[in-house]
């Protein structure tokens, strides 16, 4: 989480790296990103079942082959 929201507020900031001056907001605006993103990924509900990856796989690679057979 906390790597997502560095990326994002580098990209939001247009700096990879803050001044010394702009650190400290730039260092909580990650944080608070972080954290918001955490309540939001706990609270959403949903009413799939989980997949299971082996199967996706398997019909990842079915497409794959389906795909590249008719070329």
């Amino acid at each position: 989480m906390h790597a997502a929201a560095l990326q994002y507020v580098r990209k939001i900031s247009g700096s990879t790296r803050p001044s010394k001056t702009n650190e400290e907001a730039f260092d909580r605006a990650v944080q608070e990103i972080a954290h918001i993103s955490r309540h939001l990924l706990e609270d959403l509900v949903s009413t799939a079942p989980p997949k299971n990856r082996e199967v996706e796989a398997d019909k990842a690679k079915a497409r794959s082959q389906k795909r590249f057979a008719a070329a």
